[in-house]
């Protein structure tokens, strides 16, 4: 029997469109994020609302690509000198902040009765903030927040990679990782490099250079390059986000890099909805009951804690107060690397359904509430006020 209307691309992508437009509406006319909207939307027509989008995993997978052009973009904005000063720079700051919400979020969920390998889990969950929420309401067009933007870029980054490496650990101890894998994760970054380096001066530089005029053509080799390098990223064990940042950065000198950046914002932000919407859809809220009091507590920890830590640290390497704190505030949520983390320790029993959904629970609401700070209180792209819009 032929799949019915309803089932079909078109019909989702309709439902997820439609739905944005008359959410986002509402979000600006109350000066609400839009962000928030398009989560929204995914809780009330997803599978545990009126599941009319059943199928999660496909619009995951299709909002993870947009995770990966906006890490390219970003890419095209910082000239690899200035990104690997702030690198070494954010190195100490990003470590030890880690370290300190781990154990914010172990000590946490182990005050609530939690199994130690699951207060292990949600404090591993903790270290990190979201590159893509980060990200997608960071200003760039302006020279204080091309520096905050580098040092932000920077600690999630780093962060990444810590995030990748716990990944990699888990799986180990899951029976699913080895040698080879470890092996392949240490040379992974220094081989991108150097891959994203020669080519980009060899090749892609000379094509640019012969066929800038042909702005089909430079849309189709810079869309190839960016899934080129998260594809050879992802190969080595790291995550295609790092890939694609990696042949951003390679192609910022290019006098074209601003083009490009331009020409590629339309179809990041067709993908981005979709992740959003894809967090909001993924929630089962038959446990909402069980787990609301202990995610709300976890959350408001890390709400309070990330901004006031992150603040601490910078100022104390030399950064003004107000770059210090709107850092912190602009990190001040948990990650998709998060929730992934989380995925893992489901899928490898190291905890239990109720215990997963308390952490997804937190994390939501993280993203939901460090939303809203940042676009009330500083410049984004998104913001409902022409004084604080800023792209």
């Amino acid at each position: 029997m032929e799949e019915q209307l309803p089932h079909t691309i078109s019909h989702v992508i309709f439902l997820i469109f439609s739905g944005t437009a008359v959410l986002s509406t509402l979000a600006l006319f109350t000066r609400q994020s839009l962000l928030v909207a398009y989560i929204v939307l995914g809780a009330i027509l997803g599978p545990w609302g009126l599941k009319l989008v059943s199928n999660g995993i496909v619009i995951k997978q299709a909002g993870d690509i947009g995770i990966i052009f906006l890490l390219f973009l970003l890419g095209l904005h910082l000239q690899p000198q200035n990104l690997f000063h702030s690198l070494r720079k954010m190195s100490l700051i990003t470590v030890s902040s880690s370290l300190l919400f781990f154990i914010v979020g172990f000590v946490v969920s182990f005050t609530f009765g939690y199994t130690y390998e699951e207060s292990l889990v949600i404090g591993i969950a903790a270290m990190f903030s979201s590159t893509i929420i980060g990200l997608k309401l960071l200003p760039t067009t302006i020279l204080h927040h091309q520096h905050t933007g580098e040092l932000v870029i920077s600690i999630l980054l780093l962060q990444d990679i810590i995030a990748i490496g716990a990944i990699l650990i888990m799986q180990m101890i899951a029976g699913k990782g080895g040698l080879y894998e470890v092996g392949l994760f240490i040379s992974a970054f220094p081989v991108l490099l150097l891959v994203a380096y020669f080519f980009q001066r060899f090749i892609l530089s000379w094509l640019l250079a012969r066929f800038d005029k042909i702005h089909e053509y430079i849309f189709i080799l810079s869309i190839g390059w960016c899934l080129c390098m998260a594809e050879l990223s992802h190969s080595f064990g790291l995550s295609e986000e790092i890939g694609a940042f990696i042949a951003g950065v390679s192609l910022a000198s290019n006098p074209i890099s601003f083009y490009i950046a331009e020409s590629l914002k339309p179809l990041r932000d067709f993908f981005l909805v979709l992740f959003f919407f894809s967090i909001g859809a993924g929630f089962n809220f038959g446990y909402f009951g069980q787990v609301i009091i202990p995610a709300c507590i976890l959350a408001g920890f890390i709400l309070i804690l990330k901004p006031m830590v992150f603040n601490w640290l910078l100022y104390r390497s030399g950064e003004i107060k107000s770059v210090s704190w709107e850092i912190g505030v602009r990190l001040g949520q948990m990650s998709e690397f998060s929730l992934l983390i989380i995925y893992m320790a489901l899928e490898t029993s190291l905890m239990s359904q109720q215990t997963a959904y308390m952490a997804e629970a937190a994390i939501i609401i993280t993203f939901i509430i460090s939303c809203y700070w940042t676009v009330i209180r500083y410049p984004t792209p998104l913001a409902s006020t022409d004084r604080l819009r800023r792209d």
